[in-house]
């Protein structure tokens, strides 16, 4: 055993127990300072520091492929829907698509609303629209702040048609098959 005068015994004591409070204060800091700042916003908090009746949630682009339940972003889209995810509980949504630059003008080019379901959760139908850039404006009620917004690409490939026919594709046929020489059995005479 290790025995220590009185004077480093109070720095070991003293020294621990500033780590033990840095390391509280470490851990508590975000959670204290996301009801801070929800605090200073007006709105309310849970225990766990998220807030409720604000502009929690997310809005996503998503190919009209894509499973509702991903909640990844998908930026460049041909046929697409916005998909709605941790909203809160059957918040009411308005929303607005608009031409964006370099290829657009800000106009807006389509519109509509959304009632979310329980979770917060929901999306559109299937949309489409002229290939260029595109900007999304999301709005809903308990909206503090700005609309949350999307940028993202609409690029559909061109369809190919055949002449008289527009908008149908030609079937490709196949082509017919080179003849076959033939060699004469026949004896040569002469």
């Amino acid at each position: 055993m290790v025995t220590f005068s009185g004077r480093v015994n109070r720095a070991v004591i003293v020294g621990a127990s500033l780590a033990a409070a840095a390391l509280s204060l470490t851990f508590a800091a975000p959670a204290a300072s996301a009801r801070i700042a929800a605090a200073a916003h007006g709105k309310p908090s849970t225990a766990a520091g998220s807030t409720v009746n604000g502009d929690n949630g997310d809005v996503k682009i998503h190919n009209s492929t894509t499973a509702v339940t991903d909640q990844r972003n998908e930026p460049h889209v041909c046929v697409f829907y916005l998909d709605a995810f941790n909203f809160d509980s059957a918040q009411s949504v308005t929303w607005q698509i608009k031409s964006w630059p370099p290829t657009g003008s800000r106009s807006v080019v389509a519109s509509g609303a959304l009632a979310l379901d329980g979770a917060g959760n929901g999306h559109t139908a299937d949309m489409s629209l002229p290939n260029g850039h595109y900007k999304l404006f999301w709005n809903f009620a308990g909206e503090k702040g700005f609309a949350k917004q999307k940028v993202f690409w609409v690029t559909c490939p061109a369809p190919s048609s055949s002449p008289g026919h527009p908008g149908k594709k030609t079937p490709s046929l196949p082509s017919a098959p080179a003849p076959t020489p033939v060699k004469s059995t026949l004896p040569v005479t002469g």
